[in-house]
């Protein structure tokens, strides 16, 4: 029974940032109910996948949750949130203020009906800005946060997305932050609040965090970038066999890798001595590591490396990463039985705690497959429902169709 048992999430969201962070809500204890168009979230559609609208995408970012799926154009979709709404804690969403103005669903509205309520939106922009009402992607928030810029430089040149939504995966964490906090807020005042979480000063922040450097100082001091995570030798290590992931950084850990290495010409080498020697001349440093690494295999530096107490570690491809020893020993990826998708495989909640420990409550629903609970639940007949499903507000249950 996790830490946010007894509190009520309406996840308005669709694709990865906002179900990412309901998700873990929902992880975390919350009721998270999932309310869906009648064609579903979008990532349902992501492949491979065992049966229409469950791909991994879906299944990998929307356990522990119910879903309903509601027309919210229609007057019956838009009162079925609204009586969602009346006893919830939190409300998350995931498109433009704007949009929920025009559902009739915006904070001034929401707020008189439950003034206890969370309003949590997370979309591209702060809305006191020239772009409030654009629309916004991860691709185009990394790319105007300088991430393709700063992968050209450590590379051939050429800007890149990093091959990850990370702009979703770190606004939905730090969303869900937000969320806590403002509970925290209304548990100690009784008022609710709007909270907005916005993609691209978000990411502005997490970048810019790291790389403002001599842009920090008024006049700057250079064009900005932290010199180590732009060296171009800073990468996994090319073994005499393979890849290596290792990183020498204070100076015991150079100490050890001297010693290891038999390397005391660099020790007394002022660009290897000292860590302001070593950030100095970063790049020197690093070619110079790649070039000692080549010359023994992986499994070698890896046994050499922990002995000497300097930080390593495999290099794995996708497959390796579920072959990892300690993931393997810590359970990290079970394979459960979803009750329409059979064996796959799962993921632990990674924050522990020692009195609410928190784990999946359920795994991914299908479309729809509570609304007629939830209806019930905030008041609905079942001859109401089946006039809901007959005017197309709402769909039949999943097993009926």
């Amino acid at each position: 029974m996790g830490p946010l048992k007894g509190i009520k999430v309406v996840d308005m969201t669709t694709v990865l940032m906002g179900p990412y962070a309901t998700q873990m809500l929902g992880d975390y204890g919350a009721d998270v109910i999932k309310v869906e168009s009648l064609d579903g979230d979008v990532t349902r559609l992501i492949g491979p996948m065992r049966h229409t609208g469950m791909g991994p995408v879906f299944l990998n970012t929307n356990r522990s949750k119910r879903s309903i799926c509601l027309d919210l154009k229609k007057p019956g979709g838009r009162e079925a949130v609204l009586r969602l709404l009346k006893d919830a804690d939190v409300l998350v969403y995931n498109v433009r203020p704007q949009a929920m103005a025009r559902l009739q669903l915006g904070y001034d509205i929401v707020s008189k009906i439950n003034p206890r309520l969370v309003y949590a939106g997370v979309f591209g922009f702060g809305q006191d800005g020239p772009y409030a009402a654009k629309p916004a992607y991860d691709d185009l928030i990394q790319g105007a946060t300088a991430l393709p810029a700063l992968m050209a430089q450590t590379g051939d040149g050429v800007p890149r997305y990093v091959p990850n939504a990370l702009v979703d995966r770190i606004v939905g964490l730090t969303a869900v932050g937000a969320i806590c906090a403002s509970l925290v807020h209304r548990d100690r005042t009784g008022r609710g609040q709007r909270v907005d979480i916005p993609m691209f000063e978000t990411m502005a922040g997490f970048v810019m965090g790291d790389h403002m450097g001599g842009l920090t100082y008024e006049p700057p001091l250079d064009k900005g970038g932290y010199a180590r995570h732009l060296s171009r030798d800073r990468r996994p290590y090319k073994t005499s066999d393979g890849y290596l992931s290792v990183i020498v950084y204070n100076d015991k850990q150079w100490e050890n890798f001297f010693k290891a290495t038999g390397r005391d010409d660099l020790r007394a080498d002022p660009m290897f001595a000292t860590f302001a020697g070593r950030a100095a001349n970063i790049d020197v440093v690093y070619a110079e590591l790649a070039r000692i690494f080549e010359t023994r295999t992986t499994a070698e530096w890896i046994d050499l490396l922990t002995k000497a107490d300097v930080p390593v570690m495999p290099m794995h491809d996708l497959q390796g990463v579920l072959h990892d020893e300690h993931l393997e020993a810590t359970k990290f990826f079970p394979v459960v039985n979803h009750p329409t998708e059979g064996p796959i495989r799962s993921m632990r909640v990674t924050a522990t705690w020692s009195e609410t420990e928190a784990e999946p409550v359920r795994l991914a629903p299908r479309l729809n497959e509570h609304g007629a609970e939830i209806l019930r639940e905030v008041g609905y007949s079942q001859d109401e429902i089946a006039a809901m499903v007959r005017d197309g507000v709402t769909r039949s249950p999943p097993d009926e169709t």
